[in-house]
């Protein structure tokens, strides 16, 4: 499977006489069986119809927190996680309060959570950002775990390193999504190294 370097996206225009060699398209039978996932009448079902009308609706009109309201709204969400980066308790502040306002109920937990110091991991001191200070781990799976005893319908995730949020997504008990995603390098805009000329030659 390479779709990531397909010229034609048959799946798109609905042209399915042009699907290519080597796309799972071929097998259009595994997709309709695949399908019967979508017609549970239950969660997944539900999760579906208004993703694609909250995508309808907000296309290039709301914002990402706005999408992520109106979903929660519609899917009748009432209580949202909301994890965080200890760098960005700024704007997870004013997050939290943003969606209070929407009359959410809001429990957020940051990533130094439990202030378990890194060598307990089996970190040494000079793996640490900064060699010879006092570094919590960063906990996601104990994020996860009190976001799951607060019994939360959504978790949204603000800015968790990567692998942190891997590890978060692994042990939530609600479905998640994102607010946003780290990039320090990049102003949390991790596109901008695609669109990079100097990236690009960097890396071909």
């Amino acid at each position: 499977m390479n779709c990531a370097q397909c010229g034609v996206f048959a799946c798109f225009s609905g042209e399915l006489e042009k699907i290519p060699e080597g796309c799972p398209m071929k097998n259009q039978g595994w997709f309709e069986e695949n399908f019967k996932n979508y017609l549970d009448q239950g969660e997944t079902e539900k999760l579906a119809l208004n993703s694609a009308r909250v995508e309808s609706e907000g296309y290039g009109v709301w914002t990402r927190l706005e999408e992520i309201m109106e979903f929660a709204h519609r899917m009748n969400y009432r209580k949202l996680g909301l994890v965080f980066c200890v760098g960005l308790k700024n704007e997870a502040a004013r997050t939290a309060q943003f969606l209070k306002r929407q009359d959410f109920q809001v429990a957020s937990i940051v990533c130094k959570a439990g202030s378990i110091p890194k060598e307990e991991l089996g970190l040494t001191d000079n793996e640490k950002v900064a060699p010879g200070a006092r570094e919590p781990i960063c906990n996601p799976v104990a994020q996860a775990e009190l976001l799951n005893q607060e019994g939360t319908d959504l978790n949204l995730i603000l800015g968790l390193c990567v692998g942190h949020d891997t590890m978060f997504i692994k042990y939530s008990a609600s479905p998640v999504t994102y607010v946003a995603v780290k990039d320090r390098v990049l102003a949390h805009n991790p596109l901008a190294a695609v669109y990079c000329q100097y990236l690009a030659r960097r890396f071909k």
